[in-house]
């Protein structure tokens, strides 16, 4: 609800406009200062601000305002029945995206500022060529391709990220495959006397949708594309996402030489790889299934073979709730695991960190923290300008999509900062700070009871 001060849809859409041209402004200046200007979407060349780990604080939040206040702006000028209708077809876009990821497009266009004709790409990819040419014209409407000519395509900025070797690609074909289908059964499991109120990932969507729960399928030797990919999507959701800024959020220069981090369930450690390029005098003990720990090993070689040489990374495999973590860390990082799993099994996991921790240990959650949509004078969270929503709306709902991208694949969830406090508690630990780690995460700081 907005304060007297934008007590009607003029007076808000006034203010959204002032709102979206300030802050266009802002980033207008921002890349001036770098001797540049903004990229055009039918660029190929990349941008300095392209990768949110390289992007200036008050880029990232210029962005997220102008986001917000678009989307806003747009709510309230058109008319409902419009609004709803666009909101409704938005599963369209996605299953678009996963064509053309699966044909390679992108790939077939790298090299080609001049475009290709449809009738090529789809002799290539093997698909028919009117629908492949409606799929990339919907695309190229939503700014994701572009059309040069009549039914001849080309990348832009946004397409290059569906380039195979991009894991972007890979996070977006997960998405679009595994997290679509789930997606449209998860009316018919809330719904259902026996799945909707349960919490147990053999009772989520995902299963109605590919017959088995998600790591189960992985298992297969037939799905192991699947699997690969998943890993894959990891390393893209982290670079998208700025989970490579966690050498950034934490005061790692305090620490003394030597000091080790458990990476729990860090499948390929690709957000402390960064860490560790960073700040080359941490350890980092990696600890995942056996399967995913081969695969970071093979990650690791690849992207920084100089800490396994120097010994910065140690490779450890473990169930965790099973296995005895490794003894006497001094921090235990949890990034993006929690949300896998009901209260439970995350009261669970905590417990287990905890009995592996000294008195000296530290809990370091890296999580989505999920805001309230009420304006609260003494929130913990950086609040959205009225009249937008106080937790930043579509300039932050990447958090909210996935919660419900959550609840789909393994019936658990995204939390608030009261959640997460609340199991840390259980599992006997004390909350210490929360650290801003970008749009889309946080670091919670814990400490041994």
């Amino acid at each position: 609800m907005s304060s007297k001060l934008y007590e009607n849809g003029s007076s808000q859409a006034v203010a959204l406009a002032d709102l979206i041209a300030a802050q266009v402004q802002v980033i207008v200046t921002a890349y001036s200062a770098s001797g540049q200007t903004i990229p055009s979407l039918d660029s190929t060349t990349a941008g300095p601000f392209d990768e949110p780990a390289n992007t200036p604080a008050n880029i990232s939040m210029a962005i997220q305002l102008i986001e917000a206040a678009c989307a806003q702006l747009c709510a309230t000028v058109a008319s409902p029945g419009h609004s709803i209708t666009k909101k409704t077809y938005n599963y369209v876009e996605p299953a678009c995206m996963l064509v053309v990821v699966n044909a390679k497009i992108a790939d077939l266009l790298l090299g080609k500022p001049e475009g290709e004709h449809v009738e090529v790409l789809a002799k290539q990819a093997e698909l028919d060529t009117g629908k492949l040419g409606r799929v990339l014209r919907l695309l190229a409407t939503n700014h994701c391709f572009i059309e040069v000519k009549p039914n001849v395509f080309a990348n832009n900025r946004l397409s290059l990220k569906l380039v195979s070797s991009d894991p972007t690609s890979a996070m977006v074909g997960l998405l679009t495959d595994e997290g679509l289908k789930s997606s449209a059964y998860v009316n018919e499991t809330l719904f259902d006397p026996k799945s909707g109120p349960s919490m147990l990932p053999e009772d989520a969507a995902f299963k109605r949708a590919h017959g088995s729960p998600i790591f189960e399928l992985h298992k297969r030797p037939e799905e192991k594309y699947r699997a690969d990919r998943f890993a894959e999507a990891m390393i893209g959701w982290a670079t998208v996402t700025d989970g490579n800024d966690l050498s950034k959020v934490y005061p790692w220069d305090e620490l003394p030489p030597g000091t080790t981090i458990c990476d729990v369930g860090g499948n390929t450690g690709h957000a402390t790889l960064p860490l560790i390029k960073a700040h080359p005098k941490l350890q980092i003990v990696l600890q995942d299934l056996p399967a995913v720990i081969e695969q970071a090993k093979e990650f690791w070689r690849r992207e920084n073979p100089k800490a396994i040489d120097n010994q910065n990374i140690h490779f450890v495999p473990v169930d965790f709730f099973k296995d005895s973590l490794t003894h006497g860390c001094d921090y235990y990082y949890i990034r993006h695991v929690l949300h896998n799993w009901a209260e439970v099994e995350c009261i669970m996991l905590l417990t287990n960190v905890r009995k592996a921790m000294t008195s000296s240990s530290t809990l370091l959650i890296h999580d989505m923290v999920l805001q309230p949509l009420v304006r609260n004078t003494t929130s913990v969270f950086d609040q959205a300008p009225e009249p937008l929503l106080p937790n930043y709306g579509v300039g932050r709902v990447l958090l909210y999509q996935q919660d419900i991208n959550m609840m789909g694949f393994v019936n658990s969830k995204e939390r608030t900062l009261e959640e997460f406090i609340d199991l840390g508690s259980q599992a006997g630990f004390d909350f210490v700070k929360i650290w801003d780690a970008g749009e889309a995460n946080s670091l919670l700081e814990f400490r041994a009871l």
